[in-house]
């Protein structure tokens, strides 16, 4: 009898592989970075081959840790870096040109282009997403458009277009399937998250065949087995979901008000707000969720384009430091960020400003500025951002935000978690396990497959995590809070002429 559950956990830096046993625990991780690239300014992209032997290189490693046989994982689920754009051949494989990664902008001006003719209100009431380079669509359209010979093969049927899960479902099984699930779909730009169906209309806008889209399938179902030549064995793909709802699912938030923050590469809220489509007030966007039951539940979600990676920045380009968590030590060595201030605006501004042009920036440097100051106030600028998403979307409900779930790498930084307590003025909670976005694909594939027979067992099993109240006085936070804001408006707009 299967005693495991194998999630692949593809992120924006790095490809994951994780066994998790009956009980929800880890029982094995293995993990693969691979190159970021970076040919212009604002473009950001992946060599999906890269991306495709790390998660494969990570998923063998992790059975051979942990001497787990493919015959003892019941299934499989993924939880994939979402919005990131693959065209591939359909009769090579080989795809037409590198990933596009959700967080490139090369494609601002095409997005400008469609909201001056006035595109963003029907396309937001279809998929509920506002008009911006960060999700997949108007990438397909650049990758046509600029990659000599591909509009031609494309029409004539012959190009695959996937976001991350849907290329690595493809590979597993050998080509026999090209899908994607909901929440994936419903981060493109051209599914209609009301009517459940891509979009003919959104499709012709951005001048995209249909025959390059993948079929669409639930976040919980068997949907094609693993070709044994990958070394997975025949083991079942069940679980599929973006990997934001991945760890929305992960963290239990299954019912409406539910809410969770992941500190990830990016930072990313999502609140369940049930089964009724519903448009923010607040330009955050609505989503489609993971559900077991077949039936159609969303999201209302603000995204941080920059979380953690500010620290992965000052640890590359301005090498502080020689590994990330180092960052809470040299922070913790002054005691305060000595009014300086980072907006770490680097791929432009996500929820709630969406300013693609907006530029990174350091403000209230001095001569007594150590590393420190500023490696405190890189902290700092992350849990800005989600407080920013935070009162948007209270803006937005009719209830606030009593409690804030956190997960993600950088929720392991206690100072961070403190912060954002203090700030948000409610209390903030850490999981047990923080790998809420593998846990969450797990428990997807788990429950399509019986390994575990509900929601509610799963929720029995999940162990207590740590809660963190806040502390400071809240003039103070408010008053910090004030200059963080201050600094956002002098940053927007810099490099709209790049």
């Amino acid at each position: 009898m299967a005693q495991y559950v194998l999630s692949l956990d593809q992120g924006t830096t790095s490809s994951r592989a994780m066994l998790f046993d009956h009980e929800g625990k880890i029982a094995g991780i293995a993990q693969h970075e691979f190159e970021q690239k970076y040919p212009n300014t604002g473009w950001v992209e992946h060599d999906p081959i890269d991306i495709l032997t790390s998660q494969l290189t990570a998923a063998v490693e992790v059975l051979a840790r942990a001497h787990v046989r493919p015959r003892d994982v019941a299934s499989i689920g993924i939880a994939n870096q979402r919005e990131t754009t693959i065209v591939w051949d359909r009769e090579s494989g080989k795809p037409v040109y590198n990933a596009i990664v959700w967080q490139d902008r090369r494609t601002a001006e095409f997005c400008s282009q469609l909201r001056n003719d006035g595109n963003e209100e029907m396309i937001r009431n279809k998929t509920g997403l506002l008009i911006d380079p960060y999700f997949s669509g108007t990438k397909i359209t650049w990758i046509l458009d600029n990659v000599d010979g591909a509009r031609a093969l494309a029409e004539q049927g012959k190009l695959a277009f996937g976001t991350v899960d849907c290329w690595l479902i493809w590979n597993l099984t050998s080509g026999k399937c090209h899908i994607t699930d909901r929440t994936n779909a419903s981060r493109t730009l051209l599914y209609n998250i009301v009517e459940d169906k891509w979009d003919e209309d959104l499709l012709r806008l951005l001048r995209i065949p249909a025959s390059m889209m993948p079929e669409v399938v639930w976040s919980s179902q068997k949907v094609g087995r693993v070709t044994t030549t990958l070394g997975l064995g025949d083991v079942e793909i069940a679980g599929i979901a973006g990997d934001q709802q991945s760890a929305l699912f992960g963290q239990m938030c299954v019912n409406p008000g539910d809410a969770k923050n992941t500190y990830g590469t990016g930072c990313f809220l999502l609140q369940n707000i049930g089964d009724t489509f519903t448009l923010s007030k607040e330009r955050m966007i609505t989503t489609l969720a993971c559900t077991t039951n077949q039936k159609l539940q969303y999201a209302l979600e603000g995204s941080v384009f920059i979380g953690g990676a500010v620290v992965q920045w000052l640890r590359d380009k301005m090498q502080f430091f020689e590994a990330a968590p180092d960052v809470e030590k040299i922070a913790k060595s002054v005691d305060s960020s000595n009014n300086v201030i980072l907006v770490p605006a680097f791929t432009g501004l996500g929820a709630p400003h969406w300013d693609p042009y907006a530029g990174g920036m350091i403000i209230g440097l001095q001569r007594s500025t150590e590393i420190g100051h500023i490696a405190r106030a890189a902290l700092e600028s992350i849990a800005f951002q989600v407080t920013d998403v935070l009162r948007a979307m209270d803006s937005d409900t009719d209830s606030k935000m009593t409690k804030l779930r956190a997960d993600g790498g950088a929720a392991a930084n206690d100072m961070l978690m403190q912060f954002q307590a203090d700030l948000l003025g409610v209390p903030v909670e850490r999981p047990a396990i923080l790998e809420t976005t593998a846990q969450g694909a797990a428990y997807l594939a788990g429950l399509a497959t019986g390994f575990w027979d509900s929601v509610e067992e799963i929720g029995k099993t999940r162990p207590e995590g740590q809660i963190f109240t806040p502390k400071v006085d809240r003039a103070l936070a408010e008053k910090k809070y004030a200059k963080w804001q201050d600094a956002v408006q002098r940053s927007k707009g810099w490099n709209k002429e790049n």
